[in-house]
């Protein structure tokens, strides 16, 4: 019985989605600005120098993808005229360009309603709000209340909260309640109530995740955020893909964040790593374990948290590549009836202004499912990745999408 794996590239945007303007993102290109930024040696590090090399998924059509996306294929992604899978690119149907649409919307549920956003103010958050969450979490106040970095805020703030006991708080572009908090000071136990205790508050304003943020360290010049970082997501409002495979019975295992994205619904078995790498080991081993008829779905986080936002070309190319350099590993695994999809969520250009996401569209590459090669086209949805998976496992489709 065949089975079904989605890679979620987290960022991996291929370029500006039709509607980028409404964004502010036109123009906006992750993969195309990386290459060029690599061109140019502008994106070269102690770790990495030259045209950015992805000769594995340039091998799967990434560079045919960025052309049916952007009428171009990056320098570096020149591939063969008939790439080894089935390459497509997609839009974005969800509001937004947030984690949880893209990714909702990849499982087969677009989001069809706005989330909330805390205003560009300071403070950010309603003063009741506020006061709220310091009475039911016995709070003495918070730090921060605005938009920000996380790194940067906790270097601001963090030796005031370890003084103080006050977490701090803070937002961004996205529909986020994030609180940081020292590990040994604060307690990971105790911030993970105080986020269990928001996620409550935060549900009528319609916020679409709370992300507990923590870190340790004893200064402003050696605090690290750590890999015990949660997020507490409200559920789709439908049916996934994993939830059909979870209702017929199948295995299903959520690699990374997946499971907190999806707000455990129908999610399986969660695999928790930290960092790309300890990711990979974990996809490597879930497939192991993975029934026949079942799902896994993967988040590689490191591109957009650890490079995107931090508006590191360099980082980001070097993660590209040293994933790419692994997924041979991870294809010589599957089994001739097993269906994988790589994709994206949205994009996070590391040359844009800002630390915020970019609507962007997003690769589609299908490896497996009848050994088909070729394009499948401009998808007008992420939802057709579920459709895809639904039809290949035999499931009932969620209720978006196109099977491809």
């Amino acid at each position: 019985m065949p089975r079904a794996l989605i890679l979620v590239l987290d960022s991996v945007g291929i370029g500006g989605a039709p509607d980028a303007r409404a964004y502010g993102d036109e123009g906006a290109d992750t993969v195309g600005h990386l290459a060029d930024l690599c061109r140019r040696g502008r994106a070269d590090s102690s770790g990495r120098a030259g045209p950015l090399r992805l000769p594995t998924l340039t091998r799967l059509g990434l560079g045919e993808a960025c052309r049916l996306a952007t009428g171009r294929v990056p320098p570096g992604l020149e591939g063969p005229v008939e790439p080894d899978a089935r390459y497509g690119c997609a839009k974005e149907v969800s509001a937004g360009k947030d984690t949880p649409s893209g990714h909702w919307e990849i499982g087969g549920v677009p989001v069809a309603f706005a989330w909330g956003l805390f205003p560009r103010t300071t403070p950010c958050f309603p003063p009741d709000l506020v006061a709220a969450l310091c009475r039911a979490a016995d709070l003495p106040g918070i730090l921060g209340d605005c938009h920000a970095s996380g790194t940067e805020i906790i270097r601001l703030f963090g030796e005031e909260h370890m003084r103080t006991g006050k977490p701090i708080c803070y937002t961004s572009a996205d529909s986020v309640f994030q609180i940081a908090a020292h590990e040994e000071t604060f307690g990971l136990a105790r911030l993970y109530e105080v986020c269990a205790i928001a996620r409550k508050l935060v549900d009528p304003l319609r916020i679409g995740r709370v992300i507990a943020r923590p870190f340790v360290g004893t200064a402003r010049d050696d605090f690290t955020r750590t890999g015990n970082r949660r997020d507490y997501s409200v559920p789709p409002p439908a049916p996934t893909i994993l939830a059909r495979a979870t209702e017929a019975g199948r295995s299903v295992i959520s690699v990374g964040k997946v499971a907190d994205i999806f707000a455990h619904s129908g999610t399986g078995t969660s695999l928790k790593a930290n960092g790309n790498d300890a990711l990979f080991d974990a996809t490597c081993g879930g497939l192991a374990k993975l029934e026949d008829g079942g799902l896994l779905f993967a988040n590689f986080l490191d591109f957009d948290s650890l490079y995107g936002h931090r508006r590191d070309p360099a980082g980001y190319a070097a993660a590209l590549e040293h994933f790419d350099a692994r997924l041979p590993e991870l294809l010589a695994r599957l089994e001739p009836d097993d269906l994988l999809i790589v994709t994206a969520d949205h994009g996070c250009d590391p040359t844009w202004g800002g630390t915020d996401h970019t609507r962007e569209q997003v690769p589609i590459l299908v490896v497996g499912g009848r050994g088909r090669r070729g394009s499948i086209g401009r998808r007008a949805s992420f939802a057709d990745v579920a459709a895809a998976v639904a039809e290949h496992l035999s499931l009932e489709p969620p209720g978006a999408g196109t099977p491809f």
